[in-house]
């Protein structure tokens, strides 16, 4: 971290913080307003063909989890699903505040993780399931019902995933003469 960052004020930090925030307080909005849009265009109605033979628009209630897993879980499902996603949003965000400020692809990617799971936790604990709608499939293979949330969830896991496999990889490995300086001077070891 340079020395400029470290003297940063409190309020400094969290403002460029709230950037991200309303980001992602923007995804959810459109996931709630794309949700809400289904039910009253979808529920009862007849699917709707975006692209033919690639994407439509077909309105299901998910009451397990991620691809429809776990259906059958009733009450507790229900709840356990809310105090499941509670837990995973609370750990995302206290990631997203640890995380440094330059490290702009997982502040991003934490954005879009606490808009998904704060979209389909407002569905699960206000409805006691998801509402999914979009449909994608090529021929004979469909790819799971999904929704906005759902989405932002899975571009966040994959860019957080990303970042935590290759980005690692990445960090620069001093050699040499200065690298041997550099050791010492941080040890003492220098007529300094």
């Amino acid at each position: 971290m340079s020395q400029i960052q470290d003297r940063q004020t409190p309020g400094l930090r969290l403002g460029w913080r709230a950037g991200y925030l309303l980001a992602s307080f923007g995804i959810y909005m459109v996931d709630q307003s794309s949700k809400a849009w289904a039910v009253r265009a979808l529920r009862f109605g007849p699917e709707q063909t975006v692209i033919r033979g690639f994407l439509d628009f077909v309105y299901t209630e998910n009451p397990g989890i991620a691809f429809g897993r776990l259906q059958e879980s009733g009450s507790f499902g229900r709840w356990f699903f809310v105090v499941l996603a509670v837990a995973a949003a609370v750990a995302v965000f206290y990631y997203f505040l640890r995380t440094p400020r330059n490290d702009d692809r997982v502040l991003g990617a934490c954005a879009l993780l606490l808009a998904g799971i704060a979209g389909n936790l407002t569905d699960r604990a206000r409805l006691g399931y998801v509402i999914d709608f979009i449909v994608v499939h090529a021929g004979s293979w469909h790819w799971p019902t999904f929704n906005i949330a759902d989405a932002s969830i899975s571009i966040g896991a994959l860019l957080l995933a990303y970042d935590l496999i290759f980005e690692k990889k990445k960090t620069p490995v001093v050699s040499g003469p200065l690298a041997v300086a550099s050791k010492a001077e941080s040890k003492g070891l220098t007529d300094n």
